[in-house]
């Protein structure tokens, strides 16, 4: 069968298969050829939702790689081992001589409640510990992948984290090309929606955990004065109409803004001495503003100045390669706010190379995960260092 699909392998084991052809069950086959080749017995896929449906892709996993598990999520945009793109489905396959998994999906978030969901996890824990022995930050990671369009996020994470007890967890929020329609996962046969996946990963492999960002807080303030926290939306900033207040604040004309608005001038919040981003989604037609991340009233926000995101994507980069002893591959979660800012600042191409010459791979987010935090406009990942996979 000739190959229409990219592959690469690495040294850890883990190899990706990509491909920007609408054809998921040549997709579906190239990708059971390839897990039958490298021993992998569980795989993430991430896929644009205008190139493939999540129906069709998962239909066409089951028929074509009916003993692989999997799991995986609709994006807004794919970054592949060629850098950042779009219109693409992607597999990451695990060898299973190196890495142990255990999966679970968490369905109808909207009524699930936390001790329901760190129940679930704990279950997922225990049954990995009983086939691989002790879990712990050492030996363990854990990833999450999660309807960005289900306003649960945050207690979601806190939830699994208590599952979880010390095993880091890293993951992203499924996107839809930013149409803000709807977001879909797939879990071993599974397709839905207003659910979450958790994926449980043992192995020998070194691995590190990381999160980075490219703003700092300047002295300009927003006081939520009016929202509405279950749809996560701000009516006023400071008693007077939200986009009028946020415009005056960066000093662009209300009329005027845009998805590249809020990219490139984020609000973030501070929680435990540390700044954290709560990014807004878009303008709604009243003048509210429609938010990322959980929002409620009360809550100061300052507006971010960006500082030089090649370069503090780069220094983070360097530092997680110091973790691991030298980067093999990072699994990567990149909110697409930081793709809409790099592209109106003419740097998205830096940023691919910096991704390609890093071996980083992933998705494109509507939010990032990083232990217990949901956040906005960060990197987070997981870093594979360079070991060669077990036999």
């Amino acid at each position: 069968m000739e190959r229409v699909c990219s592959e690469t392998s690495y040294g850890c084991g883990l190899t990706v298969v990509s491909t920007d052809k609408p054809d998921p069950t040549t997709f579906a086959r190239e990708v059971a050829e390839t897990a039958m080749e490298t021993g992998a017995g569980f795989a993430l896929f991430f896929f644009s939702q205008a190139l493939v449906s999540a129906e069709e892709l998962s239909d066409a996993i089951q028929r074509c790689a009916p003993g692989l598990r999997y799991a995986g999520c609709s994006t807004a945009g794919e970054i592949t081992p060629v850098g950042i793109e779009e219109g693409q489905m992607l597999a990451v396959l695990f060898p299973a001589g190196s890495f142990t998994i255990a999966s679970a999906i968490i369905p109808h978030l909207s009524s699930s409640g936390m001790e329901a969901i760190a129940s679930q996890v704990g279950a997922l824990r225990r049954s990995l510990t009983a086939h691989t022995g002790r879990l712990s930050s050492g030996n363990a990671f854990a990833l999450c992948l999660i309807d960005g369009l289900s306003f649960a996020e945050e207690s979601v994470a806190a939830a699994i984290h208590w599952g979880l007890d010390d095993i880091p967890l890293v993951g992203g929020s499924a996107g839809d090309d930013l149409r803000f329609e709807a977001t879909t996962l797939i879990s071993d046969g599974v397709v839905a929606t207003d659910c979450a996946v958790v994926v449980l990963v043992a192995t020998d492999v070194p691995f590190h955990v990381f999160k980075t960002e490219n703003f700092v807080p300047t002295d300009e303030k927003l006081v939520v004065t009016a929202s509405d926290p279950s749809r996560r939306v701000v009516h006023e900033f400071n008693a007077a109409t939200a986009s009028e207040e946020f415009a005056h604040a960066v000093g662009v004309m209300p009329d005027a803004l845009t998805p590249l608005s809020f990219a490139s001038h984020p609000v973030v919040v501070r929680v435990g001495g540390e700044y954290y981003c709560r990014s807004i989604q878009k303008l709604n037609s009243d003048g509210s503003l429609s938010f990322f991340c959980a929002i409620d009233d009360g809550i100061v926000l300052s507006i971010a100045e960006p500082t030089d995101m090649v370069e503090s994507t780069r220094t983070a980069l360097a530092a997680v390669g110091e973790k691991v002893g030298g980067i093999d591959v990072i699994l990567g979660f990149d909110c697409v706010l930081r793709r809409l800012d790099a592209r109106n600042r003419q740097v998205l191409r830096d940023i691919s190379e910096l991704y390609r010459s890093n071996n980083l791979v992933g998705f494109g987010t509507y939010g990032e995960q990083y232990r217990t935090m949901h956040l906005n406009q960060t990197l987070t990942g997981i870093a594979f260092g360079r070991r060669q996979a077990a036999e």
